[in-house]
């Protein structure tokens, strides 16, 4: 009896199968992982409902101060005593912009842990693929790139977040001049002075606009747990100290960091926006479910205002 040969959907399967592991190794770990995560967190998600990505119609609203004349439209404006802009589909719907702290602070990290910039980058990456998916726009605070969606955009945001920490990278996110409707995700360890972090977050605050701060530390940073003698060095090897008794100090430092982070929640309640922290080793879909689940009932909240 003649062999049986192997069925051809098999050999199709097998050389699909091939083929996406190609593309798997030459795609960059961080688009490996951050897909890996934002499949974790898409699972157990409903579609979102939005407004919309096209320029068909959406609503006349009154007239705010930075719209343009060109957006007004005169004919709706001259039956009353207000003046009224025609605004789009496009124009309604939200736009995600990104900062992912790439000082060189970020670049600490545990054993077996990733670096806090590695965190960082892997949530602003994940989000924006969440995001993507859904036609949602997309853009790095500390670039020129206008938001946009799609592949093309997820790429050149992992080129960016997998670029080497530099030593002159500041640690404070670019001000720029936001759209309404817009929302701002800060990856930082947020620990340089309040006042400082205070003035740049309140610099992009503008109507219409929110956002997420989120605090990334190290375990070893958010518990202190060191004893006995420890030298203690800066991530550039330049400064260091040593104390004897480090369980001695422990008190302080968790004291200190607490009415650190208390300083933050408090500055992000006062814009209507949020603070949450996030360790290293916590997983980071639990982190992007959380922020993909507060994004999706803010856009609820906004389209049924407009629509009211």
């Amino acid at each position: 009896m003649a062999p049986i040969a192997p069925s051809t959907d098999l050999h199709a399967a097998a050389r699909l199968r091939a083929g996406a592991d190609r593309l798997t190794q030459a795609l960059p770990p961080l688009t490996v992982a951050a897909q890996r995560v934002a499949s974790t967190v898409a699972q157990g998600l409903h579609g979102r409902r939005r407004p919309g990505m096209g320029d068909a119609f959406w609503q006349f609203r009154t007239y705010q101060p930075g719209d343009t004349a060109r957006s007004i439209d005169w004919r709706r404006s001259a039956r009353g005593d207000q003046v009224f802009v025609r605004e789009s589909e496009w124009e309604a719907s939200q736009s995600l912009w990104l900062w992912s702290d790439a000082s060189p602070g970020m670049g600490y990290g545990g054993k077996d842990l990733p670096t806090k910039a590695e965190r960082a980058a892997l949530l602003s990456l994940a989000m924006a693929i969440l995001l993507a998916e859904g036609g949602e726009r997309v853009a790095l605070l500390d670039q020129s790139t206008p938001p946009r969606a799609g592949r093309a955009m997820i790429e050149r945001l992992s080129r960016h977040l997998s670029a080497p920490l530099r030593d002159d990278t500041p640690s404070l996110p670019q001000v720029r001049s936001l759209p309404r409707h817009a929302q701002v995700l800060l990856f930082s360890d947020f620990l340089d002075p309040l006042d400082a972090i205070a003035e740049r977050v309140i610099a992009l605050q503008k109507p219409g606009v929110s956002g997420h701060m989120v605090q990334i530390l190290d375990p070893s940073e958010a518990g202190f747990p060191f004893k006995g003698r420890v030298r203690f060095e800066d991530v550039q090897g330049v400064e260091s100290t040593l104390i004897r008794r480090s369980e001695d100090v422990r008190g302080a430092f968790l004291e200190r960091l607490e009415e650190h982070q208390a300083g933050l929640t408090s500055l992000a309640r006062r814009l209507g926006w949020r603070f949450s922290v996030h360790v290293t080793d916590h997983p980071a879909s639990a982190a992007v479910l959380d922020l993909y689940t507060h994004l999706e009932y803010r856009e609820a909240a906004i389209v049924g205002g407009m629509r009211r």
